[in-house]
């Protein structure tokens, strides 16, 4: 579903992403591991438009994506949920989930995506009058992931959810985030600091290191591999 070939990426002189190719398989949860700086967070905002590449491709659904404009992008059914959540603080839950509707024209299926996220996320159903900026990291983070799925995608980029969440909110987001792909069959390109919950949760993993993916395979058997368990598992 997702095709990454070559790709570069600068800030200036310093480059970020030195060439990195990957695939994403339609209905598959996969996740980007590696410490501060490696890139992860520039891949996803290159794949959504949000930076451009120096080089290389991106290809989405069949179509090559690398040149268009993020909301062109958003159109086509690629939603990212970016690191910090970027709610818009002064809006009410229910305002911050219509803006993640606005390119949506059916009236059904925006109350039909309304009332699954409320399903899943029933603590934004209770708060959907309140200011987005009084919630709680982890309500903040429900809002993010449920302002994205109002843009009715197909593939879903997730930065850093678990970052500053209460632990015990955490597990909650997973299980939603499982949840979503499983009933949904949303596509699910997944960043995240604590590699242990990323490599649980998804069938496939590529490991960035300073903007070069340095390894690449089954989660479950990365969890086995002794190198990522010493750098990144704590064992």
């Amino acid at each position: 579903m997702l095709r990454v070939s070559d790709l570069h990426v600068s800030y200036g002189a310093i480059n970020a992403l030195g060439g990195i190719s990957f695939e994403i398989q339609r209905g598959s949860i996969v996740t980007l591991i590696g410490g501060n700086g490696a890139g992860k967070t520039t891949t996803l905002r290159t794949v959504s438009g949000l930076l451009r590449a120096k080089s290389g491709k991106v290809e989405f659904d069949g179509a090559d994506i690398t040149a268009l404009a993020p909301h062109k992008i958003v159109a086509r059914g690629l939603c990212h949920v970016p690191e910090g959540r970027m709610i818009f603080s002064n809006l009410s839950v229910e305002e911050n989930l219509a803006m993640g509707a606005y390119l949506q024209t059916d009236a059904v299926r925006n109350a039909a995506n309304r009332d699954y996220i409320f399903s899943i996320f029933p603590r934004l159903k209770e708060r959907i009058h309140q200011t987005a900026g009084t919630l709680s990291g982890g309500e903040q983070q429900m809002l993010a992931i449920g302002r994205a799925l109002m843009g009715n995608p197909k593939f879903l980029m997730l930065d850093e959810p678990s970052l500053g969440i209460a632990p015990r909110l955490i597990s909650t987001i997973f299980e939603k985030i499982v949840e979503i792909n499983k009933t949904q069959g949303i596509t699910i390109l997944l960043v995240e600091q604590n590699a242990n919950l990323a490599l649980e949760v998804s069938s496939y993993a590529y490991c960035l290191e300073t903007g070069q993916i340095v390894m690449q395979g089954e989660s479950k058997q990365l969890r086995a591999d002794p190198q990522l368990k010493a750098t990144y598992l704590g064992g």
